[in-house]
């Protein structure tokens, strides 16, 4: 299971780059304030469930802030990419059922593993919706899809 939560952490950083880029190279997409918001919703996601699976701290104010530049949203992708590729090539098959609790669903358990999924699901759903706002601003989408990135596993190309 690890090695597969791996492969999805590195798949997302991929994708998450190629569509940023897709972005940056479309002025109209590049100024769009409902795509940044969505691409901003989504990194928050991947930063709580980062924060919550090493036991940090989450500020929620500070991170519920979006960037007022694509390039600082980018540069925070960039960084939360890294920090989550450094984490998952620590942890052990047996991290992955240590016990995570959020304030956000109370009442809920769920395992490391369980949320390194939520993380990766959740990013995917938000690709595809932020694709399809990049084709409507006339843009053109990058093929994002797992099983080609698989085939050579390029990692991303932030700028």
């Amino acid at each position: 299971m690890l090695t597969m939560l791996q492969d999805l952490v590195q798949h997302k950083g991929f994708a998450d780059a190629a569509l940023l880029r897709a972005i940056r190279e479309h002025d109209n997409a590049a100024q769009d304030q409902d795509l940044r918001r969505l691409l901003h919703h989504s990194l928050l996601a991947n930063r709580f469930w980062l924060t919550l699976s090493r036991n940090l701290p989450f500020a929620l104010d500070e991170e519920s802030k979006i960037p007022e530049s694509l390039e600082e949203l980018v540069n925070q992708y960039r960084e939360t990419h890294t920090a989550e590729l450094e984490w998952v090539s620590v942890i052990g098959e047996a991290d992955l059922t240590h016990k995570l609790q959020t304030p956000f669903l109370p009442g809920c358990t769920f395992s490391i593993a369980q949320g390194l999924m939520q993380a990766c699901m959740h990013s995917h759903g938000h690709r595809s919706q932020c694709a399809t706002r990049l084709r409507l601003v006339g843009g053109t989408p990058p093929v994002l899809d797992f099983i080609v990135w698989l085939k050579e596993r390029p990692a991303p190309r932030w700028f």
